[in-house]
């Protein structure tokens, strides 16, 4: 089956996925718009439990106080790698 810009195009935009992985959506699921769509969530989601199991091992705190020193914020950032926290 061929598949067009158009059809690309328009689960793109319904998804927000790159142009490429809709178009082996498509491919795979035979133009089906709506199979397309549940196989792109489907591998999202295996995609994000392989990244659910990683650990944040590294990381940095900012603090900042305004001038008048009534308001303040503390940021915590966690990270997989010192060269990120860096």
């Amino acid at each position: 089956m061929s598949i067009t810009a158009s059809q690309v195009k328009a689960l793109r935009d319904k998804t927000g996925v790159a142009m490429m992985q809709c178009k082996k959506a498509l491919v795979e699921k035979d133009g089906n718009f709506d199979e397309a769509v549940k196989y792109l969530r489907e591998k999202g989601l295996a995609s994000a439990n392989k990244k659910a199991g990683r650990q944040t091992n590294e990381g940095a705190i900012f603090i900042a106080i305004n001038e008048a020193r009534s308001r303040g914020i503390i940021l915590e950032l966690n990270c997989e790698t010192d060269f990120v926290a860096k």
